[in-house]
């Protein structure tokens, strides 16, 4: 849709989403010229100012604002952000990538306990959500084994403690009813299993599987570009 910006919305336990999503936005400005916006996430400490789901949330409606229309493109836990920001006028398409479009009362934690092999997580001595018993290595080969070291490695400096909110907030509303959506499951995820990944795809308006790992956005911008790209051709 000419005219858009599309705002992307991270997924937990990271910070720095414009690392995250610079390789899909460089490839998007590229080919199509459309600018983007990554969230910064009070829960992950982006904001300086703290807080939970909620304020997550009130950040992405602050940042929908501001803006005329917008695609909307969430990772993971972004997924449940978006849901809890409501239906917001300026959103004209949701692209939930290895993500969730939660029911009103979920939790991000109630979504992922189902899991067999869930990811590891306690809280630190503040109380904040950390990964739990990871190193660089064995977070490379989960989460991104289809990259490269140096991008594990540096994927690695930006993990960091979560606000419990996060994850035991339930949602209030369910901001991905009535917008038209497509899903992207990840065929070769080892943090969400496809199989979660596809209840919750079957709730968008289409979905479609890649073949990758769990943050396709950096290791194959080019087929999160080509989903985007539908939308600008609506």
């Amino acid at each position: 849709m000419p005219g858009s910006t599309v705002l992307f919305v991270h997924g937990a336990l990271v910070r720095d989403g414009t690392w995250w999503w610079a390789p899909t936005a460089d490839l998007l400005r590229q080919r199509t010229g459309v600018d983007s916006h990554a969230l910064a996430l009070p829960s992950c400490g982006e904001t300086g100012t703290g807080g939970g789901l909620r304020e997550d949330a009130a950040a992405l409606r602050r940042a929908l604002d501001a803006l005329p229309s917008a695609i909307v493109v969430g990772h993971s836990y972004g997924g449940t952000v978006i849901a809890e920001a409501g239906r917001h006028p300026a959103v004209e398409h949701l692209l939930l990538v290895s993500s969730y479009l939660p029911e009103i009362g979920e939790t991000q934690g109630s979504i992922m306990s189902g899991e067999l092999d869930p990811v590891a997580v306690r809280p630190d001595d503040s109380g904040r959500i950390v990964l739990d018993g990871y190193d660089e290595r064995s977070f490379g080969a989960r989460f991104l084994q289809d990259t490269d070291e140096a991008t594990q490695r540096a994927a690695w400096d930006r993990v960091t403690a979560q606000d419990a909110g996060a994850f035991g907030t339930p949602t209030t509303a369910a901001g991905w009813v009535g917008v038209d959506s497509t899903a992207v499951v990840c065929g070769d995820d080892r943090s969400t299993t496809a199989a979660l990944q596809r209840v919750h795809a079957a709730r968008a308006t289409r979905s479609v599987e890649l073949p990758t790992g769990h943050h396709p956005f950096i290791s194959r911008p080019d087929l999160v570009v080509e989903q985007i790209e539908a939308f600008l051709d609506h």
